[in-house]
């Protein structure tokens, strides 16, 4: 199989790119390295069926060449981290809209596979947990930059299934839930390498808000099983899957698990968002995935508990 994977040198992209070559594949990953690194695909980069590409998703020259050239495609290339998107977000909506745009026009012509990644984000402030993938949406104000995000990637998903739709191509959407393992940097947010980092160094840790928001962490090698499963799966096109964890923990918990495992001296600060992210900053108090649809679709279910999951990226963070 020759597969594509954009956003490949990220930190979801490089660890499909690396499963899907020891399984024999080859592997093209497209990445403009805005927040994918080089750093994450030199364990495999002189593999002689891997070839990295740097370039833009919305490049339609570009992604129509290497498009033609494979089999399947793994749309991963998004702005992705609540500092980013609070930060840059027309970044943000031209990134997510027109590169899945293009991508679907390019599958499209030459009749390609496509999973589109898209987010727990997209169901906003639901409250009906666990979340269902047919549930309402429930976003917030356009005066708050969080929801350019949501907005972006329900957008997304909308084209995905009006493609498969109107024209048969076949889509897969996965709604990906808190995914965290090695190569992830909380440069842009993300709350567990940051927490890490922060116990590893002995300094403060910081929580956003009161700390009692409960989130589900998905390790990553699980949810590259199930996206590579999902795309095996031929009664898996036209529909939405969620793809995550249901075991549950506030983020202070997480804070003092994490401080506890690494024997760190570090304390806990709560910080109010507007100071953190310089503007107002809606969050969401609890998101679990209802899991049913891919377990009945595939057989999937997270293997890795969160334990063994910060176990591994504290062994590898040292």
């Amino acid at each position: 199989m020759k597969a594509l994977i954009t956003g490949g040198a990220g930190f979801i992209g490089s660890h499909l790119a690396e499963r899907l070559l020891k399984d024999g594949n080859q592997v093209t990953a497209i990445d403009n390295l805005s927040t994918g690194s080089l750093k994450n695909i030199e364990a495999f980069k002189d593999n002689p069926k891997f070839d990295f590409v740097e370039g833009d998703v919305r490049n339609t020259e570009l992604i129509g060449t290497f498009v033609e050239r494979s089999n399947v495609v793994f749309h991963l290339a998004a702005a992705v981290g609540v500092q980013l998107i609070a930060d840059r977000p027309v970044h943000t909506i031209e990134t997510n809209i027109s590169g899945t745009e293009v991508m679907l026009e390019a599958c499209n012509k030459f009749g390609r596979k496509i999973l589109l990644a898209s987010s727990s984000e997209v169901y906003g402030k639901n409250e009906a947990v666990p979340f269902r993938e047919d549930d309402d949406i429930v976003l917030g104000s356009t005066s708050l930059s969080r929801w350019s995000y949501a907005c972006s990637k329900a957008i997304d998903e909308f084209l995905g299934l009006a493609f498969h739709q109107q024209h048969g191509l076949s889509v897969v959407i996965g709604r990906f839930f808190n995914t965290i393992g090695p190569r992830q940097t909380g440069q842009y947010g993300m709350v567990v390498p940051r927490f890490v980092q922060w116990a590893l160094r002995n300094e403060p840790v910081l929580i956003y808000g009161d700390g009692k928001q409960r989130r589900c962490f998905c390790y990553v090698a699980d949810l590259v099983e199930a996206v590579i499963g999902l795309m095996n799966c031929n009664h898996a096109a036209g529909k939405v899957y969620n793809i995550g964890s249901a075991e549950e923990i506030t983020i202070e918990q997480l804070a003092d698990k994490l401080i506890d495992m690494t024997a760190s001296s570090s304390k806990k600060e709560f910080v109010p968002y507007e100071v953190a992210y310089g503007r107002p900053i809606e969050d969401m108090m609890r998101r679990v995935p209802n899991l049913e649809r891919i377990k009945k679709t595939i057989g999937w279910q997270p293997k890795t508990s969160l334990t063994e999951t910060l176990q591994v990226i504290i062994q590898s963070s040292k």
